[in-house]
């Protein structure tokens, strides 16, 4: 038997009082402050109606360690645990709890109930959340020992989710560093223009109306982009027959495993690097295609394409453009920093380290952390469910 379940059979047997949340904590309502009168950086956060502080300013009208809850706007119902001194804004809900209820009890408790104070939002224009919708939550108060036990062993898992999230965050300064810096070679290495050491071209045209609901995939800049983002294309799926992926493919020339695709519309500059030999055709302008060599490795080359370096230059060649493309030429004279094969490695090994550990949602510390966040909310839902006293 845990010390929970042990505190629990000593000190509540037959269940615990469930009662409105308005009877077991003060619920106030912070002070306006003007826009114009706050910093974007200060002593004291403004905290409103937003997830994010409003702003900073030097005077605070609330302590450390404060409940507070988005009372108007898109966020409304949103719950925070703040624990600086802060300023409340008159967008902002703060709950002060009485006697018989452990601060970070209630903390734990609120948070879980913020999906339903979202569903309560009303307003045709600017969404809001009532102080009688906070006050009415029902809320189980057991003994205080049994809420100090739920508080550690809640807090044990925020802790750590906390802990992961600073990792990732230095993680992703680190990534950011060298990706600023891992292809800044200061003129000791050769230029050379990816037209001189490989092959670029662009798909054959495809009319719409030869677009089909089954067959080869038809990749438009948006299906990429999409990839990249890690979420779904909005645009959905888009196929042609497997005759005119033939037929084309004969005149363009066909994509083939661990060549690159890169963006030349849309959101331009941005690579992929084709992960093996199935059919897939693209739309031309769209995405073009530069193909595996023997000189730049593929993963180096999309790297490179992700660096600060090619943002710089690619911003540079295209600012002038009202709709901004990557063309064919634009690619074959692109320039870029070719170490030897080994150096090259050197840099993909790297940069696919630090990719895992802050992208990849399956493998990295973004997995770690939902998987510490599933668990939190888990043991939350289940500690905070009791008997009810009759």
């Amino acid at each position: 038997m845990s010390r929970l379940e042990k505190l629990i059979a000593e000190l509540c047997p037959n269940g615990v009082e469930y009662t409105p949340l308005g009877k077991v904590c003060a619920i106030g309502k912070g002070t306006q402050f003007n826009k114009s009168d706050m910093n974007e950086a200060g002593t004291y956060p403004v905290i409103n109606g937003g997830i994010n502080p409003s702003g900073y300013i030097e005077k605070y009208n609330q302590k450390e360690n404060t409940i507070t809850i988005s009372q108007g706007g898109a966020s409304a119902g949103y719950v925070n645990w703040i624990k600086v001194k802060f300023w409340a804004g008159a967008h902002c809900y703060v709950l002060t709890p009485m006697n018989s209820i452990l601060n970070r009890y209630l903390f734990h408790f609120v948070k879980s109930q913020e999906y339903r104070l979202q569903e309560c939002q009303y307003g045709a224009g600017i969404p809001a959340l009532s102080k009688a919708t906070v006050s009415d939550l029902v809320i189980p108060v057991p003994p205080l020992p049994v809420q100090a036990e739920i508080v550690r062993i809640l807090d044990n898992f925020t802790e750590l989710t906390a802990e992961l999230t600073a990792e990732l965050t230095a993680r992703k300064k680190q990534y950011e560093y060298y990706k600023s810096h891992l292809f800044s070679f200061n003129g000791s290495i050769p230029l050379l223009k990816i037209g001189d050491f490989t092959n670029v071209f662009s798909a054959s045209r495809v009319h719409k109306y030869e677009w089909t609901s089954e067959g080869v995939p038809f990749w438009r800049s948006s299906d990429l982009i999409s990839i990249h983002n890690g979420v779904s294309n909005s645009r959905g799926k888009a196929f042609i027959s497997v005759e005119l992926y033939e037929k084309l493919s004969a005149k363009s020339g066909k994509i083939q495993q661990d060549d690159v695709l890169i963006t030349g519309g849309g959101t331009i500059g941005i690579p992929y690097i084709v992960p093996n030999n199935d059919p897939l055709y693209v739309k031309d302008a769209d995405l073009l295609c530069i193909k595996k060599n023997k000189v730049v490795l593929t993963k180096y080359l999309y790297h490179y394409f992700l660096s600060a370096e090619f943002r710089d230059y690619l911003s540079a060649i295209t600012h002038d453009a009202t709709i901004a493309h990557y063309t064919i030429s634009q690619i074959k004279d692109t320039p870029i920093p070719v170490p030897d094969i080994e150096a090259q490695q050197k840099i993909v090994d790297v940069m696919d380290s630090f990719q895992v550990y802050t992208n990849d949602i399956s493998t990295g510390l973004p997995a770690e952390i939902a998987a510490r966040q599933k668990q939190y909310e888990y043991y939350r839902d289940k500690l905070l469910t009791f008997k009810e006293l009759t």
